[in-house]
């Protein structure tokens, strides 16, 4: 068992609408890969809180139950538990946000497409944004404020990812054996984020409700996780929740920058199941030696 340690440093409309429903939905037709994020890291996860639950527990209002309750469809909404969230499934995320100018931010759960839209992408003639290269799943937390792509966000957009745990897969002698990495002490993880509020522009943006997407922070691996992969997810403590959240403060460059050491999070060899996105189930966290594998998986795109 290998150990490292926790970096310590209302829009309820989008939910209902059909283009978000349509860019939030799931594809089934075919695996996402374990080298499908190649060079960067956490392409797929776990997460079985229920929002109200998740809210109930971190102080926060409960915008998705909201949304599933007004919706007559709750496809677009997340799908929980959910053992093998892939790019571009909806998710669970943590803002916070004014309901009104002046009074103090509050938490807020909302539901997120994984796979952050830049505000700049241009709509496509059926009002969907343009995909140009993969999802943007991660944001290096070294070039955060820099990158182009992700410094308007980091300046008063930023989120938290809640989840269980968060699979990686080791190259070795030209194959790829899954883990999973997960709190020791059972607690939640929560994941550094950037968030985006993207909308057609002109006449095709006349009607259509927001489309919210998310990306994941990443940091060097440290301690025992450099054997598994050179990247994990950037992870907050609670008391650092607050300074990362509040949208009218300056972002904390010391959150990006610490690591913490080889203790708290436990790490175990899991199934090749978890290759496909067509399995979902509580087995796949499940401890596995390799001796039954599943066969290699092709890409997402």
């Amino acid at each position: 068992m290998v150990m490292v340690a926790l970096t310590e440093p209302s829009i309820v409309g989008a939910c209902q609408s059909p283009l978000v429903t349509a860019l939030l939905s799931r594809t089934h037709t075919c695996g996402v890969g374990p080298g499908w994020h190649d060079g960067d890291m956490c392409g797929r996860y776990a997460v079985t809180i229920d929002p109200a639950l998740l809210a109930a527990e971190i102080d926060a209002i409960d915008e998705i139950s909201t949304a599933s309750q007004a919706s007559e469809s709750a496809q677009q909404l997340p799908v929980i538990p959910n053992y093998n969230v892939a790019p571009t499934d909806p998710v669970l995320t943590v803002v916070a946000r004014h309901r009104e100018p002046g009074d103090v931010p509050t938490r807020r759960i909302r539901a997120m497409r994984w796979g952050l839209v830049p505000t700049w992408a241009k709509a496509r003639e059926d009002g969907r944004p343009q995909a140009k290269g993969a999802p943007l799943i991660n944001a290096r937390a070294e070039t955060l404020t820099t990158a182009a792509t992700f410094r308007v966000a980091a300046q008063s957009k930023r989120c938290l990812v809640p989840m269980d745990g968060w699979y990686e897969w080791r190259k070795q002698e030209g194959a790829k054996t899954a883990f999973y990495m997960n709190a020791g002490d059972g607690k939640r993880l929560f994941a550094a984020g950037l968030w985006s509020v993207w909308k057609p522009t002109g006449l095709q943006g006349q009607d259509a409700a927001p489309l919210l997407s998310c990306t994941i922070v990443t940091t060097d691996a440290v301690g025992p996780l450099q054997e598994i992969h050179d990247r994990m997810p950037l992870m907050l403590a609670a008391q650092s929740w607050d300074r990362w959240l509040d949208p009218d403060r300056d972002l904390d460059q010391s959150l990006l920058r610490g690591t913490g050491d080889a203790t708290g999070i436990d790490t175990r060899q899991v199934s090749s199941l978890v290759n496909s996105v067509a399995n979902n189930g509580p087995e796949l966290l499940a401890p596995d030696d390799g001796s039954q594998r599943v066969g290699e998986q092709i890409t997402l795109l």
